[in-house]
């Protein structure tokens, strides 16, 4: 029987599952109430209610639920009031105007402001879409927060029967990002495809597969941090504390990057190191994947010993070469520890008893960057630091508050029926992109078509009050289940419920089809002229600012290891911010390149040094990850004493040296040439009188140093191009 429910528990109730529950459980009770008591014309208000409190549900610990869904409440009756007020009295236009502005904004002080703020916004809109001047003030105010309240009671009971499903489906989708990373870093040890015409390439797929790292990092990181604030973790949460640390140690160990690669294949090409190297790499990738079945599954992770017989065979493999007189042979045992790291990771994973909470050490240092910003002055500051022209959320506030007075302008004054269609059709299209809003009002307009196209059936059916209420539940529960990742299929579903929800109320199937098709097309022209013409994404992208920052980043992150590597390692939130910060700007430079590459036309003169300058960007960060991986073993380091004098010394200035890079300084180029002369010197007298350790550690800082002069021209040319061009 235990068996059969955790097969039930586990296999049909997934996190997709369980994040349709609420609304499918709440339009069934709401539903079943309107049958009962025969009240179809409060349908639409309670339906809407339910699902905008939907939309509004984030993944929190209990008592964090209770808060959001008070405050929403709250929001929504402020909201809808307003906008019942506003269009009674005619001053819904700047009013739905200044509330599109203020709510968007909101989006700076951090994501749960940001869903929240937007839900009050089409709140106001779902109070326009439903309202009637004969009706009494607080009707469709009060009829909405019913229905939020009972989806909020649900979205509770759900949530008590299942408290870790979203959050482990979250770090599963971690750990599938982080398998997918190793094996786009596989790729670069494919023996068919050494030659170094495919590293651009390899290097832009590697780029796309640290952003979605860093997407999933994001989801599993808040999921956690609202489980943490609490006194008393759930053992669950520790466990799932452990993984997500883990997930960020094989990240930075697998960013590692200890050699160049064009060197390291002429030398690889015709052995089986190259080819251990790459089966280990893919094992490791597989086993992160099945790390994410076994969440999904919630069953333990089991060490693949596969990886444990590779490491074997691979060491076996370097130490004959290593008699045979391979050259840098240093280097490639740094590569198998790395391997040998990320393995011992995974073993830690798969150890049901360590405990993180047992650790004094890693309880001290268990700690998560907040996602939001709490303190009322800083929230204050984050806002008017995006007050620019130069931030895309300020653009896209400006944009959309335009679109949100035209749409509702045109409603007004040419009397379209049901003309607030247009208005959330524009609200809902509308994106900080220009490409993102063309991918959505297609998706849009070909959704509504096909929902209009089967809805054209229902009246031919003749269906009862009973069966046009089903409908609008599995239409709002399939809603709900694409709109994450299916737009075009979420905009079919609620097209659907949205013709059968005002038959229910009486309006008439017929008169809302034709309608809801024209209000959509509408709606999106609107969004599309507004994202091609007011002030488009594309002469906003800002290759000089990411490449600074990109650059002051890495120096901050190189700083960090170095404390480290000179005074002991400590897992501390200050360095993991650091570099989470490196990791996000390295990812913002990659993502303006992509949108430059994306218009060739538009950056043909950027385009001819752009994809180098990306490629030395990630030799830099995987030069600095390398440096990171040894942070464990400082007490070795410092055990040389001459060694560590000029290591740590030459590290710093290297750090100072990035700074002066981002600003341009003149004296970069010479003290590159004097810092690599001075590591050369030292390296060519010392080399038999320090380990192996340290003259990788040495190497490492030298590789950096090599690639820092092309880093330097690259920057000059960005530096002419942004004079020129102003991007």
């Amino acid at each position: 029987m235990n068996k059969f429910i955790k097969t039930l528990s586990n296999d049909w109730f997934s996190a997709s599952i369980v994040g349709v529950l609420p609304i499918f459980l709440a339009t069934n009770l709401i539903a079943l109430i309107v049958w009962t008591l025969q009240i179809p014309t409060y349908t639409m208000g309670l339906i809407l209610g339910a699902m905008a409190a939907g939309l509004t549900d984030l993944d929190n610990r209990f008592t964090g639920r209770l808060k959001n869904l008070f405050f929403t409440l709250i929001a929504f009756a402020i909201s809808s009031l307003s906008s019942q007020f506003a269009l009674s009295h005619g001053w819904f236009i700047p009013l739905i105007t200044i509330l599109t502005f203020c709510m968007i904004m909101l989006s700076a002080i951090g994501q749960r402001y940001s869903t929240i703020a937007f839900s009050t916004l089409l709140m106001a809109v779902y109070t326009a879409m439903i309202y009637s001047p004969t009706a009494i003030w607080y009707e469709h105010t009060a009829l909405i927060i019913i229905g939020a309240i009972i989806y909020g009671i649900i979205a509770m009971i759900v949530y008590l029967l299942f408290p870790h499903r979203i959050m482990q489906e979250n770090l599963a989708l971690y750990f599938e990002a982080l398998g997918k990373y190793l094996q786009a870093r596989a790729n670069f040890f494919d023996p068919d495809e050494m030659g170094e015409e495919n590293l651009p390439q390899k290097q832009l797929i590697l780029g796309q597969a640290n952003i979605g790292v860093m997407s999933a990092l994001d989801r599993a990181r808040t999921s956690l941090f609202y489980r943490l604030r609490i006194q008393h973790r759930h053992s669950r949460t520790r466990q799932m504390l452990r993984y997500f640390f883990s997930g960020q140690e094989i990240w930075e160990i697998a960013s590692s990057h200890h050699t160049e690669y064009a060197t390291f294949f002429r030398e690889l090409q015709n052995t089986d190191l190259v080819f251990r190297f790459q089966r280990i790499i893919e094992l490791q990738a597989i086993a992160c994947q099945q790390i994410a079945n076994d969440l999904r599954h919630d069953s333990p992770y089991e060490d693949q010993h596969r990886i444990e017989k590779a490491l074997k065979g691979l060491s076996q493999s370097l130490n004959y070469h290593k008699e045979n007189g391979i050259k840098h042979f240093h280097h490639l045992q740094s590569i198998a520890d790395n391997l040998q790291n990320i393995e011992n990771q995974l073993v830690q994973i798969s150890d049901p008893t360590i405990d993180i909470k047992n650790d004094k050490k890693a309880q001290q240092t268990a700690r998560l960057i907040p996602e939001n910003i709490s303190n009322f002055q800083h929230m204050i500051q984050a806002i008017k630091n995006q007050c620019n022209l130069g931030s895309p959320l300020f653009r896209h506030a400006i944009r959309l508050s335009v679109v949100v007075f035209f749409s509702a302008l045109i409603a007004e004054i040419f009397y379209v029926e049901q003309g607030y269609w247009i208005l959330l059709t524009a609200i809902l299209v509308s994106q900080p992109n220009y490409s993102a809003t063309k991918k959505r009002l297609i998706q849009r307009v070909i959704g509504t078509i096909l929902g209009v196209i089967v809805g054209l059936s229902f009246p031919y059916l003749s269906p009862t009050l009973g069966a046009q209420l089903g409908l609008i539940v599995v239409s709002s529960s399939l809603f709900f289940f694409f709109k994450a990742n299916k737009f075009g299929f979420s905009t079919f579903f609620i097209t659907i419920q949205v013709l059968i929800s005002f038959d229910v109320v009486g309006f008439g199937l017929d008169n809302a089809m034709l309608p809801r098709i024209l209000d959509t097309l509408m709606g999106a022209l609107i969004a599309w002229l507004a994202a091609a013409y007011l002030w488009p994404d594309w002469k906003y992208l800002n290759l000089h600012q990411s490449l600074k920052d990109m650059l002051v980043n890495s120096a901050t992150y190189l700083r960090h290891i170095t404390a480290q590597l000179q005074f002991g390692y400590k897992d501390q939130l200050s360095y993991r911010v650091a570099r989470r910060s490196a990791q996000n700007s390295l990812a913002q430079l990659s993502s303006v390149i992509s949108n430059m590459m994306s218009e060739p036309k538009k950056y043909q003169a950027a385009l001819e040094f752009v994809p180098e300058l990306l490629n030395i960007s990630y030799s830099l960060s995987s030069h600095i990850a390398t440096l990171g991986s040894y942070r464990r073993k400082n007490n070795e380091l410092n055990h040389d004493i001459e060694f560590a004098s000029i290591f740590f010394k030459q590290s710093k200035l290297m750090a100072d040296l990035l700074d002066q890079m981002a600003i341009k300084s003149e004296d970069t180029e010479q003290t590159l040439k004097d810092i690599n002369k001075q590591l050369q010197d030292f390296e060519e007298e010392y080399e038999s009188k320090i380990d192996a350790q340290n003259l990788i550690l040495l190497q490492q800082l030298r590789l950096i140093i090599q690639i820092l002069p092309q880093l330097w021209i690259f920057v000059g040319m960005e530096k002419q191009y942004h004079k020129t061009h102003n991007v």
